[in-house]
């Protein structure tokens, strides 16, 4: 746990009159779209600011025009996703009008909550001086509830752990839906469970505000509870800020919307957001609430920023073309208009498979490296993570350096690691390493009991002259294991017996396949809320096994490879390759985007077109993607794929298909000696180095 710290000591106090006596020349500084949501007149306003276009510039000029109106620092309320996008718009309006960042009120929704509560909190229960719970105090305390709740709740492996329950809960809090709606959509088959995940709701909430603790949701949630029961808090707020800012508006949430609406009752909010750029539904954000905004706040300006600054007319002609294959309302469509020179085509690159293609994009990158351009220049981005494993892999065995926006490189996953040691124990009983891993997952089990338990398999192994693998589960091993475990050692055990058997007979995607859906895969559905993607993950190993003669070459190809991958170290200030899923990417750009896996299938993904996902969000997420791009973009997708072992024939991605050929060049990896043939790409290849064997162009494939 922690204190709130409450670094905004004068925030609440008399506002003081602006200081600032600098002149500034808005006309000048902005082009006409940011000049004109700039100095647009007071009341509700959208500003729709498309990729590129300047939005935190156009922010800041706002504040800075607000100032020069005559309105009080003390009186702009600025709301952010991070503290960091907080940070730097209020030094760069420090910086333009020589008002301190201080005198703001500014930061994340949470940490404005935070505030609210310390002054009006106790209104609804929750003491001035409550303490926030991190995420893994959160967790603990949950626990505790359930298990006072249900002491036999977490013995049953139906069950999920505190951690999923606790996604439930916060999602159902930040969407504000019915929390059944959201358990029967996780959990559809357990109808016992779901009837009791509203009562570990209500007890945990309970808990916290008796124990004057708040989660971090809470801070939004209790936020709103004040400004509807407290009429005074609600009022003074209202009063209190006479312009609001929102910015990144398409990401708020259903809650977050009506916290924004009730503090600006008075109607003086600035949203500024893109629509088109509305790609984190999934975790709570709600594209209908910048929709329904105009609807909302009767009288709203509607402004458009078109002019990207980022990417060349032939990168944009490509994405505005993307999004005019939505269906959307008419005063929100946009067109980005360019301010770059003209560049090459965009490149769709068809291969054999993905090792094929990350082969090609990394004789590319190496071409681009060759000739001047840093490896900071270049990213590489993909739908999921496992779409990259074999760029990775080839990436280690390469050296070249590289690092992830998204987190863990691949083989250094705990669902992967937690994986191949169970393979790897089946393959060397001796390796006690990754004995300990896995056992260690199971409930009431250290380092030590694991240990114990390992020696008298081993004794018995050795007594009874049957292997170590059947001694686990003989009664002398059981009865030593602890009570709340032995439901999933006999699963465990059962699963590592079952892959020792195939391994002698079957091909090392089989054997793989069969340790995913064993134990594992329900320890995983337990453990992780995102088990869906973690799942991906691992079955992606599937492929990768297909491509050895047997278990223990793959395991140790893969091991070596999660070796070099974990021990290269980057060095202060080394030039590295980027690699990042589209979601991380949001807000960042680079001179060379590669985009891969851009196959029906992959990116859209499978539950996108069957209808249980959001297709309009991934056509979103490929028009985020694109507009990374400044002066080169290669849209790559392997035409075959291992599933289970079994070759599938991949089409192009639906999202390439609506797009007309004029727009970009296809590139065929697979023709010989075809410079020069068609005009553009083949001589553009030749120059950058490609060589007789890298092949030429065609338009149709």
């Amino acid at each position: 746990m922690y204190d709130y710290e409450d670094d905004d000591d004068d925030m609440f106090g008399t506002p003081q009159p602006a200081t600032n006596n600098a002149t500034i020349d808005f006309k000048s500084e902005l082009n006409d779209d940011q000049y004109r949501a700039v100095t647009a007149p007071f009341g509700p306003a959208l500003v729709l600011a498309g990729a590129g276009s300047g939005k935190t510039r156009t922010l800041t000029y706002r504040v800075a025009y607000l100032l020069s109106e005559g309105v009080n620092p003390e009186d702009i309320l600025l709301l952010t996703f991070t503290n960091k996008a907080s940070k730097q718009m209020l030094e760069r309006v420090e910086e333009l009008t020589g008002v301190g960042a201080h005198r703001f009120l500014g930061g994340t929704f949470h940490h404005v909550g935070g505030q609210v509560l310390r002054l009006f909190g106790d209104s609804i229960g929750l003491p001035r001086n409550y303490t926030i719970l991190d995420d893994s105090d959160s967790d603990s305390l949950l626990s505790e509830v359930i298990r006072d709740l249900d002491p036999d709740f977490f013995k049953s492996k139906e069950n999920p752990k505190a951690k999923p329950i606790k996604g439930i809960i916060s999602y159902a809090r930040n969407v504000m839906v019915p929390i059944e709606e959201v358990a029967k959509g996780r959990y559809p088959s357990n109808g016992e469970l779901l009837a009791k995940i509203d009562s570990f709701m209500r007890e945990y909430q309970d808990a916290k505000i008796s124990r004057g603790l708040a989660d971090y949701d809470d801070l939004l949630v209790l936020w709103l509870q004040v400004l509807e029961q407290n009429q005074e808090a609600a009022q003074y707020y209202q009063n209190r800020f006479s312009h609001i800012l929102v910015d990144e508006y398409q990401d708020v949430n259903t809650l977050q919307a009506k916290i924004v609406d009730k503090m600006g009752a008075n109607h003086q909010i600035m949203a500024v957001g893109d629509d088109a750029q509305c790609i984190y539904t999934w975790r709570g954000a709600d594209i209908d609430q910048i929709l329904g905004f105009p609807e909302r706040h009767p009288g709203t300006k509607i402004f458009k920023i078109e002019t990207n600054y980022r990417s060349s007319p032939e990168i944009l002609k490509f994405a505005n073309g993307i999004l005019e294959n939505r269906k959307t309302d008419e005063n929100f469509t946009k067109t980005l208009k360019p301010s770059q020179p003209h560049q090459d085509l965009p490149v769709v690159v068809p291969t054999i498979d993905t090792y094929q293609q990350a082969n090609f994009i990394l004789s590319k990158v190496e071409q681009l490296v060759n000739n001047g351009t840093s490896y900071n220049d270049i990213a590489i981005l993909y739908r999921a993570h496992y779409h990259a494993m074999e760029l990775q892999i080839e990436l280690s065995r390469r050296d070249i350096p590289f690092v992830i926006t998204s987190g863990m490189r691949f083989f250094e996953q705990a669902h992967v690691k937690d994986l191949v040691a169970q393979l790897r124990f089946v393959v060397n009983p001796k390796d006690s390493t990754a004995f300990y891993r896995f056992a260690c997952l199971l409930p009431k089990i250290g380092e030590k009991t694991a240990a114990k338990l390992l020696t008298l398999a081993e004794k018995i192994s050795s007594e009874e002259s049957i292997s170590l693998i059947s001694a686990l589960s003989e009664a002398d091993v059981l009865i030593k294991v602890p009570a709340d475990a032995k439901e999933d050692w006999v699963g465990l055990v059962e699963t590592l017996q079952s892959v020792a058997e195939l391994t002698a007979t079957a091909t090392p995607s089989k054997v793989v396949d069969e340790a995913i859906n064993g134990w594992y895969h329900e320890y995983l559905h337990a453990t992780y809320e995102n088990w869906p993607r973690r799942e991906e993950d691992l079955e992606s190993l599937v492929d990768f096994a297909s491509k050895h003669e047997n278990l223990a070459e793959m395991l140790s190809q893969l091991i070596l490879l999660s070796s070099e991958s974990g021990d290269r170290v980057i060095r202060h200030g080394e030039s590295c390759l980027r690699l990042s899923t589209i979601h991380q990417s949001k807000g960042l750009e680079f001179r060379h985007v590669f985009i891969i896996g851009l196959a029906d299938g992959l990116f859209p993904n499978k539950r996108a077109i069957d209808g249980e996902g959001d297709l309009e969000e991934e056509r979103r997420l490929f028009y985020v993607a694109t507009t990374r791009a400044e002066r080169s973009l290669h849209l790559v997708f392997p035409v075959l794929s291992s599933q289970n072992g079994t070759q599938i024939r991949l089409m192009q991605s639906r999202f390439l298909k609506e797009l007309p050929q004029t727009g970009y060049e296809l590139y065929n990896v697979h023709a010989q000696n075809s410079f020069g043939q068609q005009s553009g790409y083949g001589n553009k290849w030749r120059q950058y180095g490609g060589g007789k064997k890298r092949g030429g162009y065609r338009r149709s494939y």
